[in-house]
């Protein structure tokens, strides 16, 4: 049986894909008694207080997404916001699935909406796993499982 949960979806205006659409339809889809919340912010750097003021009114998990360009400054960026998402989920000892495509990842637009789109919704359903079935995840650890491209697989000895 799974708990009623309440998950916060954080997105930005500066992605140029409205991954938090992904989430929410995969969680509906998927789940029910999940409560979702929805916050968007202008950047990435503006996800991690997004984060924790969701997690401080109630929630039980956020997933942050965001869309980093891809050059060099923008990396340094994403990197600053990653590093105040860790942060933030020390603070309240509660997850935050980080979600970042950045902009270079696909070879062109069509590649990089699939990436989003595949990532965001393996995504969101690991972060209902992650509180509602956690033993889910276990059960497949070590398999090499990715988001946004073609699993890895497991390496055998």
């Amino acid at each position: 049986m799974t708990q009623s949960i309440e998950i916060g979806i954080i997105d930005t205006t500066f992605a140029r894909v409205d991954m938090a659409k992904f989430a929410i339809n995969e969680i509906k889809d998927n789940f029910e008694n999940i409560q979702i919340f929805r916050k968007t912010v202008p950047g990435i750097k503006d996800l991690p207080v997004a984060c924790k003021i969701l997690l401080d009114q109630g929630c039980d998990i956020c997933i942050a997404l965001g869309m980093p360009g891809g050059k060099e400054k923008d990396k340094i960026c994403a990197q600053v916001a990653s590093t105040g998402l860790i942060q933030a989920q020390l603070m309240t000892n509660k997850h935050i699935i980080e979600v970042f495509i950045h902009e270079d990842e696909g070879k062109d637009e069509k590649d990089l909406f699939k990436i989003c789109e595949d990532r965001t919704r393996k995504h969101a359903i690991n972060a209902v796993n992650l509180i509602n079935n956690p033993k889910k995840l276990a059960k497949n650890a070590g398999k090499g499982i990715r988001q946004g491209h073609k699993n890895a697989g497991s390496i055998q000895n």
